[in-house]
């Protein structure tokens, strides 16, 4: 599908705010795009040391639970961490474990099977952990939601501390939203109402991490501690689609840094079999490959596995361990192809919904948000998938920026048996009788407009291929780690003369440009993969018959190029390459 190109545009004076910044003009213009827009923001940008961590205990609930913990240590009581089976549960529960067993606490943990128990805490499992004499339970990426829960777990005499990063549950009377907090002890959630910690936007991870600072300044413990463990925070913070800006921009860069000098045996295994370079990951191999390999046990097997190569300090286990999550991974990877390839065929006869309800029994429920996903980047339309349940069907949602998933759901929450989520992404079980109705009502209030689902492409700034130099493209390597909140920035430049193409690699889905730079006899490398066939489609729409010959022959053949200027080592060598995001023929 053809993406609309958008520039960002600004009012405030970019020479002036990159002169007192001392960077150049263009990384000043991405940083005004995300919103740091002041000398004083761009400062504390590019520092992220450590010492820019939000004091812990500024959050609500805090000194409530490290209290908890801190007598509980001292009385020696039996400390149950109840996590979840993603990979920011699962980093969550290994940073309170690790931080727990640190401080000499007697300490266990639990992460729910996804398809016996489903997501969050729930009565018979916390009647069995009190039949095992546990004293105080902490929920780590769960818990806001578990009222019912907290309350059971309460009568049965637990002491309950909640560290959770989702959403507050409510209740809506006169049209209007009550919130309302679980009956715990301690609440740590930094979006709940009454809380005023400077920063909502830390994921579950995050918080275990904020916890596990707090109770580590209580009990004077080593910093390099704290530095050991926030990779584990760093994994969860970009697993989790968190914007990396302020304290996740800290942990993320932090967590990093340790992670290529790491000694956690789990990671070094993972690392090896992936082939990842060790002392060059970033965060493209946190979100693509680490952090897949971590999810897939959760979803095909038990989230335990993942958790072990966390905390093992065998080398054999470690290896063996990382194995087993790569063959997943591998395994889930193959599912999703094979029924994503299933379902865009069928769709291909036709869409009408601007909200797509795709209904397969046989889909493992564990992949179906990923599916939603691939099928939402195919035709950029908010799309659910749902899979038959073992009580009923059960399926996940992803959108667009358009459209407001969750708030859509709300409206046809009388049809839905359990739904929850945010705005870009859902949960949900539906009785199968239901579904048709679901789809119905869900198109019935859905105002999107033919304009808002073409994909948008915006772009930061035009960047003419002169200006492109090393030290740029340092300087804006320095933004890194890229994500939501902070993504990467994405440059154009109009009418680039083409001196040659090629089309390289084993399925010839690998664009080579040899673009000439502005009115000299310099040339750059630009580099598309998997755009091969929008190249293709472009040459046939603006020169018909002849496409072919322009192809073999292209010159003066001029493209639009929308880019990121990177730098290329090869043989020692240091060259700057343009990787491709989009093109288009000019139109001169």
């Amino acid at each position: 599908m053809k993406k609309k190109w958008l520039l960002r545009r600004t009012n405030i004076d970019i020479k002036e705010l990159a002169s007192n910044s001392s960077i150049y003009g263009i990384t000043t213009k991405v940083l005004v795009n995300r919103e740091i827009n002041t000398s004083e923001k761009i400062k504390s940008f590019f520092d992220t040391s450590l010492s820019n961590l939000h004091d812990a205990f500024l959050m609500k609930d805090m000194e409530k639970g490290i209290e908890i913990i801190t007598n509980g240590i001292k009385e020696n009581k039996k400390i149950l961490i109840y996590g979840d089976y993603d990979a920011d549960g699962v980093t969550s529960t290994t940073i309170l474990y690790k931080t727990l067993k640190n401080c000499n606490a007697e300490v266990d943990f639990h992460i729910p099977d996804r398809e016996s128990e489903g997501y969050g805490m729930s009565k018979n499992r916390i009647k069995k952990i009190k039949e095992e004499g546990f004293d105080i339970i902490i929920t780590c990426d769960n818990g806001i939601s578990a009222l019912e829960e907290i309350k059971f777990a309460k009568e049965l005499g637990f002491t309950v501390i909640v560290t959770d990063h989702h959403e507050l549950p409510f209740v809506e009377e006169n049209d209007e939203r009550k919130y309302i907090l679980p009956e715990a002890d301690a609440i740590i959630n930094p979006k709940r109402f009454d809380c005023e910690y400077p920063f909502v936007n830390l994921c579950g991870a995050g918080i275990a991490f904020k916890f596990s600072q707090a109770l580590l300044k209580r009990f004077n413990k080593d910093e390099n501690f704290l530095k050991d463990i926030i990779q584990y925070a760093a994994i969860g913070t970009i697993c989790d689609v968190v914007d990396l800006v302020d304290e996740n921009r800290v942990i993320a860069i932090n967590g990093l840094k340790e992670m290529c000098k790491t000694k956690n045996k789990g990671l070094q295994a993972l690392i090896n079999v992936l082939g990842v370079q060790k002392d060059n990951i970033k965060s493209y191999n946190i979100g693509f490959q680490i952090g897949p390999c971590i999810n897939a046990t959760g979803r095909l097997e038990k989230a335990d596995l993942s958790f072990e190569l966390l905390v093992t300090e065998d080398e054999g286990r470690a290896k063996e361990l990382a194995k087993i999550l790569f063959e997943l991974n591998k395994k889930r990877q193959d599912m999703t192809n094979e029924n994503v390839e299933l379902i865009l065929n069928e769709l291909k006869a036709g869409i009408k919904d601007k909200v797509l309800v795709i209904y397969k029994e046989d889909i493992h429920e564990s992949i179906a948000g990923i599916v939603a996903g691939r099928v939402r980047e195919t035709y950029n339309l908010p799309a659910f998938v749902l899979t038959g349940g073992k009580e009923m069907p059960k399926g996940s949602g992803r959108s667009i920026d358009e459209y407001n998933m969750f708030e859509e759901m709300i409206k046809c929450k009388d049809v839905l048996n359990k739904f929850g989520g945010h705005p870009m992404a859902a949960g949900l079980s539906i009785e199968e009788d239901k579904i048709d109705l679901f789809r119905e009502k869900l198109n019935e209030n859905c105002t999107l407009k033919d304009d808002d689902v073409i994909p948008k492409l915006r772009i930061d700034n035009r960047l003419p291929l002169e200006y492109i130099s090393k030290d740029l493209i340092t300087e804006l390597s320095n933004l890194e780690p890229f994500g939501k909140g902070n993504s990467k920035p994405i440059f154009a430049e109009k009418n680039i003369e083409i001196l040659d193409i090629k089309i390289l690699g084993k399925n010839q889905n690998t664009l080579k440009l040899i673009c000439k730079i502005g009115n000299t006899r310099k040339t750059i490398d630009a580099i598309g993969f998997n755009k091969v066939d929008t190249l293709l489609d472009e040459l046939k729409e603006s020169f018909g018959a002849c496409y072919n010959e322009i192809l073999k022959k292209p010159k003066g053949l001029k493209l639009d190029l929308a880019f990121f200027p990177s730098l290329n080592e090869f043989s020692g060598k240091v060259s700057l390459v343009l990787k491709i995001e989009d093109l288009r023929v000019s139109n001169i």
